[in-house]
């Protein structure tokens, strides 16, 4: 045990039947569960499996392969003293870790069903980010009726999130379900020996083999987009859902995982056939709507959306580019541009116009972008730009649309930490006057940017299609 830091040894150490650690971002408790889990697994007598499950399949399979490692080193000692822990050969799979004594260890998928009907202790490994952490917390506590372990480990995930809900009702709640509540910040790791061992892993020419544990929180504090990242990801403070105008569970749950194929490579365009992915997505049981479509394939009847928030000094350029297919909304590229000249910034938009489907723009006007929307207007035509003007009215009917497509699971966005902060910054304001003025603070990666672009694409998918449009105007004509 003395291998571990104290906070992953009083957490590793605790039998409690069900415990949850609330914790900053990369401080190895991830790392101390899995090897609780292989000591768990290799008990004389122990007859329970345990269940892993993480915000995604990898990153399951990510803690089984942890599993994996200190099983094989436990397995050296033990075959020399006592007897083997692993069985042979074939004790380990992609999905599970098996033990010779009969407990196994298994990854599941992140859906909560997956926990249906399975017995045995439980490890909900990034719990706040999963899609729907009450649903899967419903599903997954009944495995305990016979025994096992239940253990919960996130950072936050806004004041909103079940995950918030379980650690104020432990707390301050009367703790009804009996919980062991652990809590490590980052501040706490680093009065506990975090830096020491991290230096250790780090190559010798890494900055931060210089760094005391001050500036090494300062070092963390100034990497983050904002404060209240920084506060929710490594200080175990909840974002407050009251302030900003999109929760974090709305956003979290439009994201992409980390492994999905989103984006389009606009330099390697194919063109593909609609009718061979759908064969494709049949063999691999993915519905025709999926986003993990290749790349640098645009489909013969793929229509696409753009939404171009302009900045020029101050405030990013943001290009986003947008998919419809059904009434999903996916986006395929995301081009953000700081401090770029306007010429560089018009041959980004004539890249993306020239991608085959693309039906229409909506271009922010306001300003500086006046110029630059007429120019593109000149260039490609009024039926496919739009040029918009920001105004407290404009901002209201671009907000709630973003909002709602988010709430119903029509929207994909990216998993992106500045993209995340972009849209956690708007802000919902009443005036003096009784109106309602949305608005976001100036930080280092924008000034909410990226969320009137998407908003902007959003709206440029709701207009009239061009050629519905011409072909009214065709066959009214009179032969």
């Amino acid at each position: 045990m003395s291998f571990f830091l104290p906070y992953q040894q009083r957490w590793i150490a605790d039998p409690a039947p069900f415990k949850i650690m609330e914790k900053s971002r990369q401080v190895g408790i991830s790392w101390a569960s899995a090897y609780a889990c292989v000591r768990r697994a290799a008990r004389h007598g122990q007859r329970l499996d345990t269940w892993v499950s993480s915000r995604d399949a990898i990153q399951a399979q990510l803690f089984l392969e942890d599993c994996r490692a200190f099983a094989d080193t436990l397995n050296l000692a033990a075959t020399q003293l006592v007897a083997p822990l692993l069985p042979g050969k074939n004790s380990a799979n992609n999905q599970t870790l098996r033990f010779a004594t009969g407990p196994r260890i298994h990854s599941l998928t992140s859906n909560p069903d997956a926990q249906a009907g399975k017995r045995g202790a439980r490890v909900l490994d990034e719990f706040a980010l999963h899609r729907n952490p009450r649903q899967l917390y419903a599903i997954a506590a009944p495995g305990l009726t016979w025994g096992g372990q239940l253990e919960i480990i996130s950072t936050h995930r806004g004041a909103q999130n079940y995950f918030n809900e379980l650690v104020n009702e432990a707390r301050h709640g009367g703790n009804p379900k009996g919980i062991s509540l652990h809590r490590v910040t980052l501040e706490d790791a680093l009065d506990q020996g975090f830096l020491a061992r991290l230096k250790t892993k780090l190559p010798a020419d890494d900055p931060r083999q210089q760094m005391d544990d001050a500036d090494y929180f300062n070092f963390v504090r100034q990497s983050c987009t904002d404060e209240e990242t920084f506060l929710q990801e490594y200080c175990c403070v909840p974002a407050d859902d009251q302030s900003s105008f999109l929760p974090w569970d709305l956003i979290a749950a439009a994201e992409y995982s980390e492994q999905d194929t989103w984006e389009l490579d606009l330099l390697t365009l194919k063109i593909g056939s609609r009718k061979s992915e759908i064969e494709n997505q049949k063999s691999e049981i993915r519905p025709p709507s999926s986003e993990h479509r290749p790349p640098n394939t645009v489909h013969r009847d793929s229509v696409f959306y753009l939404g171009v928030d302009i900045g020029r000094d101050h405030d990013l350029s943001v290009f986003w580019l947008v998919e419809a297919i059904g009434d999903q909304t996916l986006s395929r590229k995301v081009i953000c541009l700081r401090d770029t000249p306007f010429a560089e910034q018009e041959a980004t938009l004539d890249s993306l116009m020239r991608l085959p489907g693309l039906r229409r723009a909506c271009i922010d006007q306001t300003g500086l972008g006046r110029q630059f929307a007429e120019r593109a207007r000149e260039r490609y035509g009024r039926y496919r730009i739009e040029g918009v003007t920001f105004t407290p009215a404009l901002k209201e009917s671009l907000a709630y649309p973003l909002r709602s497509a988010l709430e119903e699971r029509r929207v994909k966005i990216p998993h992106c930490k500045d993209i995340r902060a972009d849209l956690r910054a708007i802000k919902k304001e009443a005036t003096t006057a009784g109106h309602i003025r949305f608005s976001a603070d100036r930080g280092p990666s924008g000034h909410a940017d990226r969320f009137w672009a998407l908003a902007l694409a959003l709206h440029a998918s709701t207009k009239t299609k061009p050629r519905l449009h011409l072909q009214r105007i065709q066959l009214s004509r009179p032969y």
